[in-house]
Formats: structure tokens, C-alpha cells, sequence
């Protein structure tokens, strides 16, 4: 059996840590929050990715959790509705489609609670070192004592640790896609009911969608914008960029949501960025979900690249009797073709979502062995 410490608790790491203990590996997952996250936005379960949570046995649970639009309403800046649809919804796509819409919380708690019985998990710790040689890879942590795998897995986003020890600075990688986002919860003080509305004024834009059997919010807001340098990037400093762009709206709700994202505990900023390697693999190290070919939240597709690339992963490394040159090259062949063309959704159409054709092409372009 070989060991397999896999860096990031969110959603790809847990799903491969169930296919690696599934093929007879032995995972350590090690994530920096103490607990599984909360928050975060809905995200998407589309074409082949759902496949992957049946093969968990979580489709049931999931279905239970997901959101249950009725439509959504295009604003303008003082808040008049400009459109309507009861078709189509700009977070999931069409309401009529198969694909599952849940709150990314959901399912990191759903996925955790199915794995965290036969897998190890290191609450509020991180990797800091990585020293590999021909017997395995010897990990250093912040906290724990350091320990050696046979193999390493970066599963740990879009600004990677495993990633910048492996292979270099985050610069090299990633490319600015020309604004920032942000996500924060609040209580529904719009009063939706499983209806969301979207804006638009200048180089900002942002959606409001209710949750929690509309109970709550889940806004997303996004402005425009060069990479910021570090002084305008710290959270504080988006936090208050973000609440002054909303308090500026000629819309009257603008105050209110500016409020909540000032008081948010949940607020989230980060740049709408791709990464892109010409290897995901160095040595006994390889790269998973966001470290290793974050498309962004603009191509919608994230989550269900993470959910392959996980099965794909695991699947590979069996087929390979644990032969981790065979098996990360096998990965890459086969996850490859099907990563550009979801990372080309964020890109297709400029300020609003690809084109429906091709996201259905792009979320079905794998077909899972076995």
C-alpha cells in the first residue's frame, strides 16, 4: 500500500482521497482551516463531474442540498428590471438542465463526511517543505512533525503551496483574466424567493441569489481591474473597495449590500485568474484541480474539473500499480485535452457566460474509464 499525502481539504482532495482509498492507497489529507470551510459561492456539478458523485454514492444527498431557482432578473444600475427568464439562470445555466447547482460549503461538508472514516485528516496545518528523493517525499509542516509519502498531491487552489515548492513562484503560472471577485453571505435582505437578480453598471457587475430555503444571500460581486500590487490586495483593502463600489450604486439596495459586505465574516476577494504549467507533475509530486489548471469561476467549471481530475488521478495511479511516472503521464494525456476547453469558457465571451453550445461540449468532452 503507498502512502499519499494530499495538501488541501476543499473539494478536489477529499474526492481523490476516496478514489485513492477506493484503489488501496493509503491518503493524509492536510488542510489549513480547522475545520472543513464554510462559505463560499454556489458552484456547479455538470456533465461528466456528476458521473463522479454517483460513482461516490452522493447524487441523493446532493439533489437534496441543491438550489432550486424559479428564474432570475437582469437590473440596471438604479435597479429597474431590464429582463427576466424562468429558462435560464446566469449561475447554473438552464433550469431545466440535469446539471446540479449546491453551495460549495455543502458539498465539501457532504464529501468530507464520506470520507473522513477511512481517511486522516490534519485540521490547521500546512505544508512547508518538500524533500524528495528515490524512497519518497519527506514533508515538512507548520505545526506537526515532519513525515514521508511515497507521494505528494497539491490539491490547495489557486495560490498553491505545494505548487510554489515544486515548481517555482505563483508569477510563472498564473494569468490575470482583468478583474477581481468577491463572495460574502448575508440575510436576505432583499427578499428573494428562489429568484436572483443580476447588475451591471460600467466595470462592475455582481448576482444575488437567495439560499438556505431563502433564509440567506450568497452575493458575488466583481470589478474590473490590472493585478493590483500587495498594499490594494490585502482583504481589508478589497473589503473596502468592494463596500465603496457598492455604496456608489444609484440603486437604493446599494447601501444595504455595501453594509453587508463591510460586516461579511465570510467575505471572500480574490483575482479571476487561470493557472497554466507545461507539466502538472515534477518528480513524486503532482498537481490537482485549481494548483494545477484553475479555469476560474468565470468558466463555471472548476468544481467538475476537480471532481475528474480527482477520479481520473486515482484511477491512473491504479492502472499503474502505483508507478507514479506511468500513471502522472497517463493523467495529463487524458485530463489535458478536456481542461482547455473548459478554461477557454472564461474567456469565450467577455463579460457575460459561454455560449450554451459550448458548455455543453466542454462538460461532457471526457468520458470516465471503468
Amino acid at each position: 500500500m503507498r502512502t499519499v499525502l494530499v495538501s488541501g481539504g476543499g473539494i478536489a482532495g477529499p474526492v481523490l482521497a476516496h478514489w485513492l482509498r477506493h484503489h488501496g492507497f493509503v491518503p493524509t489529507v492536510v488542510e489549513r482551516s480547522p475545520s472543513p470551510r464554510s462559505g463560499g459561492q454556489a458552484v456547479d456539478i455538470r456533465g461528466v463531474a456528476l458521473r463522479v458523485v454517483e460513482r461516490m454514492g452522493l447524487s441523493e444527498q446532493l439533489d437534496r442540498v441543491r438550489t432550486r431557482m424559479r428564474g432570475m432578473s437582469l437590473l440596471a444600475p438604479d435597479g429597474k428590471e431590464l429582463h427576466r427568464s424562468t429558462e435560464v439562470a446566469y449561475s447554473s445555466g438552464r433550469l431545466d438542465s440535469g446539471d446540479i447547482e449546491v453551495l460549495r460549503e455543502d458539498l465539501v461538508r457532504i464529501v468530507y463526511e464520506r470520507t473522513r472514516a477511512d481517511v486522516e485528516y490534519l485540521f490547521g496545518d500546512s505544508v512547508t517543505g518538500l524533500d524528495e528523493d528515490e524512497s519518497g517525499v519527506r514533508v515538512d509542516f507548520a505545526h506537526g512533525p515532519s513525515r514521508t509519502f511515497d507521494l505528494v498531491v497539491g490539491a490547495d487552489g489557486l495560490h498553491s503551496t505545494v505548487r510554489r515548492l515544486a515548481f517555482g513562484p505563483e508569477e510563472r503560472f498564473v494569468r490575470h483574466l482583468g478583474s477581481y471577485v468577491s463572495v460574502f453571505g448575508a440575510e436576505n435582505l432583499l427578499g428573494l424567493d428562489d429568484w436572483q437578480v443580476w447588475l451591471r453598471d460600467g466595470d462592475i457587475g455582481f448576482g444575488v441569489m437567495p439560499v438556505r430555503d431563502n433564509a440567506e444571500l450568497r452575493i458575488a460581486f466583481g470589478f474590473e481591474s490590472e493585478p493590483l500590487s500587495a498594499d490594494l490586495r490585502t482583504a481589508e483593502a478589497l473589503r473596502r473597495r468592494v463596500a465603496e463600489r457598492l455604496a456608489a450604486l444609484p440603486w437604493e439596495e446599494g447601501a444595504r449590500l455595501a453594509e453587508a459586505a463591510r460586516t461579511a465574516p465570510d467575505f471572500y476577494c480574490d483575482a479571476m485568474a487561470q493557472i497554466h504549467l507545461d507539466r502538472w507533475s515534477r518528480g513524486r509530486v503532482v498537481l490537482l484541480g485549481d494548483a494545477g489548471y484553475c479555469p476560474s469561476p468565470l468558466s463555471g467549471q472548476g468544481t467538475s474539473l476537480a471532481l475528474v481530475g480527482a477520479h481520473e488521478l486515482a484511477a491512473c495511479l491504479a492502472r499503474a500499480g502505483g508507478d507514479h511516472g506511468e500513471a502522472y503521464a497517463a493523467y495529463e494525456r487524458r485530463m489535458r485535452p478536456f481542461v482547455a476547453l473548459n478554461q477557454a469558457l472564461a474567456t469565450e465571451n467577455a463579460g457575460g457566460p459561454a455560449s450554451e453550445e459550448s458548455v455543453e461540449q466542454a462538460k461532457n468532452a471526457f468520458a470516465l474509464d471503468g
